[in-house]
């Protein structure tokens, strides 16, 4: 059996981590057969860092693994992400994957709709402009991720400002219109 390279990213529900899981197919189903496995990722804001690839395990990232800080756990920056995977000679044998880093994101939007009454009966109207608002932010949100994962980093980062955007606005009017539709300018 040959040597076929890759990875898949397991959510964590964490803005402080990464999970990257070894799904390759190694010669002999051994993974020892492969000569020193790594992981190169490029972060965005910091400089690219080459770190151990443990194979056939589950990775756990942080900001002290990945060199941003020295200690302790910090969030990690929202953005695009490139990991190349690779074992010596590294120049033909690796497989490299690019992601849209949402979690900051994310958490933010979960706070915007918590604070949602969706029980809630008085002033129906309101609570639905909120939610087709919160919708459109969502959909823009996913959108950054289609377009990242399909090397689009351009639309991938327009999208990801375009939903921070969105957010900022519904959090400092308190997710309220004042009798105001809300905005929705797409480009």
């Amino acid at each position: 059996m040959a040597l076929i390279l890759d990875f898949l990213f397991t959510p964590t529900y964490s803005t402080k981590t990464i999970a990257v899981s070894d799904t390759s197919t190694y010669e002999n189903d051994d993974s020892s057969t492969v000569d020193a496995p790594s992981l190169e990722v490029s972060i965005p804001g910091f400089d690219t860092t080459i770190i151990p690839f443990v194979p056939e395990q589950l990775n756990l990232l942080n900001s002290t693994i990945l060199g941003i800080t020295t200690e302790g756990e910090d969030p990690l920056p929202d953005g695009i992400y490139v990991f190349r995977y690779s074992v010596t000679p590294a120049d033909t044998t690796f497989v490299e994957k690019t992601i849209m880093r949402v979690e900051k994101l994310q958490e933010k939007f979960d706070q915007a709709f918590m604070k949602l009454d969706m029980m809630q009966n008085c002033d129906g109207q309101l609570k639905k402009q909120q939610k087709i608002y919160l919708d459109t932010v969502n959909y823009f949100i996913q959108g950054a991720i289609a377009a990242a994962n399909n090397c689009a980093t351009n639309e991938a980062t327009m999208l990801y400002q375009k939903a921070d955007k969105l957010l900022i606005n519904f959090v400092n009017c308190g997710g309220c219109s004042n009798g105001v539709t809300f905005p929705l300018n797409f480009y």
